[in-house]
């Protein structure tokens, strides 16, 4: 089965600044990925370069052997690492805007996960806090039959029980057949639910490997052996 993701030898400057060099590696189909790396390692460039909202200064990404396109977004699910809601409306609005802009919008499914948070549609986001709008935001996305979905930084800035509640959602809604790339600095809170690993520094690839394999070879969890490589 070809890989949902590839990239091949990406390589972002701005002016003088490589953000990403050389970058390539590709995504199996059912694996959920960790992207990991510090603050500043290439993660955010990387994941902007795949939704098309940034181009390489070189090389290529195939997403289910597409180029990057209005193709590819119809089969992937992106999670900014910014809350990008619209204050002013209701959580109903974002679900009409969810379900008129993207055809695999599984309704029924937001529905079932907002009232598992108790939150009505009716609640105005203004009002709600940085955590619960991070849920809904994560909410929307997940409600999303894609087969591709990538997350950026979904863990950051939220409490303890967001963050649970965060990684429950995304094991309970997405279908096994897709898989998942997660960005992200926080190893240990999610280091449970990967398959595979990429450690990403200074825009270059360190590592790339299945996360049973190095717990196995190195005989250490994947948050200490990020720990030892970039000295947390």
């Amino acid at each position: 089965m070809n890989p949902i993701l590839e990239c091949h030898h990406l390589t972002k400057q701005f002016g003088r600044f490589t953000a990403l060099s050389d970058v390539s590696f590709s995504l199996k189909r059912g694996r959920i990925t960790g992207l990991l790396g510090p603050n500043g390692s290439g993660k955010t460039t990387l994941i902007k370069l795949i939704n098309g909202l940034l181009t390489p200064t070189c090389g290529e990404i195939r997403i289910d052997g597409m180029p990057v396109g209005p193709e590819t977004k119809k089969i992937v699910s992106y999670l900014p690492d910014n809350t990008y809601l619209p204050m002013s409306g209701k959580i109903s609005d974002i679900i009409r805007l969810f379900r008129d802009f993207y055809e695999d919008f599984d309704e029924n499914r937001a529905e079932e996960m907002l009232q598992a948070l108790s939150l009505n549609p009716s609640f105005r986001l203004r009002p709600l806090s940085k955590g619960t709008l991070e849920k809904v935001q994560l909410i929307m996305v997940m409600s999303r039959r894609a087969d591709l979905y990538i997350l950026d930084e979904p863990i950051a800035g939220v409490d303890p029980a967001a963050r649970d509640f965060i990684l429950k959602t995304i094991l309970d809604y997405y279908d096994p057949q897709a898989s998942i790339l997660i960005s992200t600095h926080l190893i240990a809170d999610i280091e449970s639910i990967l398959n595979d690993v990429i450690f990403l520094q200074n825009g270059r690839i360190l590592l790339q490997e299945e996360a049973d394999e190095i717990r196995k070879k190195d005989g250490k969890s994947i948050d200490q052996l990020f720990r030892e490589v970039f000295r947390c």
